[in-house]
């Protein structure tokens, strides 16, 4: 099964780390020490230092890096260091670009987010009817999970097209449309698809002509396997008995719109100037995209989807979560910080570390791991 977003504990050594660094903040605050809140970060990060599958980190402040550095490898094959140009495979954090990408042709007049999605993809059976692009980008839709549809035996990997084949087998939907919140990657891997409907470009070329060039996003990919290559590339590993292995791809990598986008935390900072400007979307489409569409049940504080973002009070984030990468990208809008942490590797999701790096430089204490 694909590792989806979930709660997990983080192993010791974080959870020692995230205590010294709640000891330390308020240290910080006080005497405002660079070398006491590298120190924090270090020992936030060195679990990712070494000749072991590392991460990259980013922390922006009003547009500027205070932060920006690798850590550990990026190939442990070949002892590739990680960097800040090293491009990770970004799993559910890819979501962010297929939301935008609708609410660009939505922009444009190409379409509109309350169209029924059969209006695009037709072949979908009758009970998809009450479905609108707009459920699909909220996780309202009531969609079934592909996961589950392709069984044990799945030869190769899937694609965005051969979730709609699986979905049009199916006329039934986990509850009526726009009821209630369940986390979806078939409805991303769909949007992908209408993506393609309304624009008339295949999907990665979308994406690099409407976001990825227009924004310097230079090595930023919807990779696909024979099509262009990732530069500096990171590759997924999973710890085992005997180290680490590679678990680079495995039957769910190859959808695109729900979670198959490479970028790097260079890249990623320019991805993050756009939502401050008109470079890429209007007032509107900000509103949309972050906007509190629906609340998400089962978090640890009240957070609210909105479409390819979560949010809660003064945050914006969102996770991914595929096999071999593991990923966060947190923001604080109202004081212009970004903390965007990538890695590659298969545990754990780096949410927390992430939020106590920006607490340092918030002044804050960092909460507690979850």
């Amino acid at each position: 099964m694909r590792n989806r977003l979930c709660l997990r504990s983080i192993p010791v050594v974080w959870r020692t780390a995230l205590l010294l660094v709640s000891l330390a903040v308020p240290a910080l605050a006080a005497a405002a020490d660079d070398a006491a809140r590298q120190a924090a970060i270090d020992a936030l990060m060195q679990p990712y230092d070494g000749d072991v599958p590392g991460a990259s980190l980013l922390v922006l402040k009003d547009g500027r890096a205070l932060v920006r550095r690798g850590y550990g490898r990026a190939d442990l094959e070949s002892g590739t260091a990680a960097g800040a140009d090293t491009n990770y495979r970004l799993a559910s954090v890819s979501k962010q670009f297929t939301a935008a990408a609708i609410l660009l042709l939505a922009q444009d007049g190409a379409l509109s987010i309350d169209d029924p999605v059969r209006r695009w993809l037709p072949s979908l059976p009758a009970a998809a009817d009450a479905i609108t692009l707009r459920h699909l980008l909220a996780h309202t839709s009531g969609v079934l999970d592909y996961e589950d549809l392709m069984g044990a035996s799945w030869q190769g990997q899937i694609r965005d097209a051969g979730v709609l084949a699986l979905l049009e087998r199916e006329d039934r939907l986990y509850f009526p449309p726009g009821t209630t919140y369940r986390y979806s990657n078939s409805g991303y891997a769909l949007l992908a698809l209408v993506v393609e409907r309304a624009s008339g470009m295949d999907f990665p070329a979308f994406l690099r002509t409407r976001i990825f060039a227009p924004l310097g996003m230079r090595d930023s990919l919807a990779y696909v396997a024979g099509g262009p290559d990732v530069p500096h590339r990171a590759w997924g590993y999973s710890q085992a008995a005997q180290g680490w292995e590679r678990t680079d791809q495995n039957s769910y990598s190859a959808v695109l719109g729900d979670g198959g986008l490479y970028s790097s935390i260079d890249d990623l900072a320019r991805w993050d100037a756009a939502w401050y400007d008109g470079r890429l979307f209007d007032d509107t489409t900000r509103a949309l995209a972050l906007g509190r569409q629906v609340q998400v049940a089962d978090e640890p504080e009240a957070t609210w989807y909105g479409f390819g973002w979560r949010i809660a009070e003064g945050r914006q984030w969102h996770n991914g979560e595929s096999i071999g990468f593991r990923n966060s990208l947190v923001r604080w809008p109202r004081q212009r910080l970004t903390v965007v942490l990538l890695s590659n590797r298969n545990d754990p999701t780096p949410y927390d570390i992430a939020r106590a790096i920006g607490a340092l430089f918030l002044d804050e204490v960092p909460p507690a791991p979850r």
